[in-house]
């Protein structure tokens, strides 16, 4: 999973809004699938600490972001990712929906969203590891639903119902649990971000007829 466009250009004025929130989406999927790459990195450092979208809702959980990316090296990165959520066994923040929905990993709600997924003419890569609830295959759904060029799925109708769904109800309760683990930096600032731009969208969505 990789952002199209570097997050350095996240803060541009020429990027409009529906372009600027697809790639929100897309860097939060890079960001939480794997630990960020030296290039990748570099331009989370470079980023501009303006509002990356319209509204100065987002620019201080942005600018706290990027502080957190300039304040660490690569490796540091690369291990602080691996501590919360790789290993063996059972990881320190989980990112997957079924665990804060459910309770427990490929539970019932799992089966929901391969059936909303289906009905959208996705399925999952046989060559991804991570069941279609990881927080970062969800990202990528919600930028394809923005950007995508089906028109048939790629609406907003499609994109409140899949957020309302299968984001919005336990989102928030991973970022608690990345927000209060003690070796979090880069990513409770992360986990910030994400929670409010979950927020800026929850809002939006509820403004449509």
């Amino acid at each position: 999973m990789n952002a199209s466009i570097s997050p350095a250009d996240i803060g541009s004025a020429s990027l409009d809004e529906e372009i600027a929130r697809a790639e929100l989406y897309g860097v939060l999927a890079r960001l939480f699938y794997a630990p960020p790459d030296p290039a990748f990195a570099a331009g989370l450092r470079a980023a501009a600490t303006e509002a990356p979208m319209a509204g100065a809702f987002l620019e201080t959980p942005w600018r706290d972001l990027v502080a957190a990316a300039r304040d660490m090296d690569d490796p540091s990165l690369h291990d602080e990712y691996e501590a919360l959520f790789g290993g063996l066994g059972k990881p320190e923040v989980y990112l997957y929906g079924s665990h804060y929905l459910n309770g427990f990993l490929n539970e019932k709600s799992l089966v929901g969203l391969r059936n909303d997924l289906a009905a959208l003419g996705l399925a999952r890569d046989p060559a991804m590891p991570e069941t279609e609830d990881h927080i970062a295959y969800l990202c990528e759904v919600m930028r394809y639903l923005i950007a995508g060029e089906d028109a048939a799925q790629c609406h907003l109708a499609n994109q409140r119902k899949f957020f309302g769904d299968h984001l919005l109800p336990w989102v928030p309760a991973m970022c608690d649990a990345l927000s209060a683990h003690p070796r979090a930096r880069f990513y409770a600032a992360l986990s910030e971000f994400t929670r409010a731009f979950a927020s800026v969208e929850a809002q939006g969505f509820d403004m449509l007829p």
